[in-house]
């Protein structure tokens, strides 16, 4: 009786051990899933009085930006596997019309993008140009300047031109010297026909831990006052 009791509590403790560990390593997973979800804070320091003066003595150059798996990623209430890990909270949800159809986007920014943006503001001339619909695009790159008047020149798919089942962007249409205009987008074939203006950059659609953003800064820091092909950057594929 005694041993048949002895072995009833040892199977208990081994349960009851199992069940903690169980319930340690999803607690430990979720803290984890909180952390990465803080959103970053970063001062952001005015430009010296050289680096001011040397900016002002250049012709600011243009800086064209993707929207779509380059600064942000999104999905909509008919997608029925959404790209992102379910739980994950969107930065921010747009209510928007569609064929008379009320459509919401639940729209993540990928990482470092608030930064990102105040650091080339301040070095380039910016312009948004996405292939998706201007109702969508504009309350996106509305989303993303958040008051600051940085991305007031806009492009949409009816600025696009359709090619070999994607859409190219006209760059030329931008800015005529094209020595001073570069496009970031993950799309190849957006600037298909400008490739010695592109800097490629993988697409992102919820990596946590993405840097891609950060790693252009000092390139494009230089670019401001350096021809881009002196960089070779055609080939520059980031991260």
């Amino acid at each position: 009786m005694l041993k048949q009791l002895q072995m009833g509590m040892r199977a208990f403790l081994l349960m009851a051990s199992r069940v903690w560990t169980c319930i340690c390593f999803l607690l430990k997973k979720q803290v984890r899933a909180i952390s990465q979800m803080q959103p970053v804070k970063y001062e952001i320091f005015p430009l010296s009085p050289l680096s001011r003066h040397r900016l002002s003595i250049v012709k600011r150059k243009v800086l064209v930006l993707d929207l779509d798996e380059t600064l942000i990623h999104s999905h909509h209430d008919g997608v029925a596997r959404p790209t992102v890990r379910p739980g994950t909270p969107p930065d921010f949800v747009l209510k928007v019309t569609i064929d008379r159809h009320p459509v919401r986007f639940f729209v993540h920014k990928r990482p470092h993008v608030d930064f990102f943006l105040d650091i080339v503001s301040q070095w380039y001339e910016l312009v948004v140009f996405t292939a998706s619909m201007e109702i969508y695009g504009a309350a996106v790159a509305d989303k993303l300047d958040n008051n600051r008047g940085i991305l007031r020149r806009r492009y949409y798919r009816q600025h696009c031109t359709p090619e070999m089942g994607s859409y190219t962007k006209d760059l030329s249409a931008i800015c005529s010297d094209l020595s001073s205009v570069f496009i970031l987008d993950n799309s190849p074939g957006a600037y298909r026909a400008y490739p010695h203006n592109a800097i490629p950059i993988k697409s992102w659609f919820s990596d946590a831990g993405d840097t891609a953003l950060l790693s252009l800064l000092p390139v494009l820091g230089r670019c401001t006052i350096r021809s881009f092909k002196e960089f070779t950057l055609t080939s520059y594929l980031v991260a």
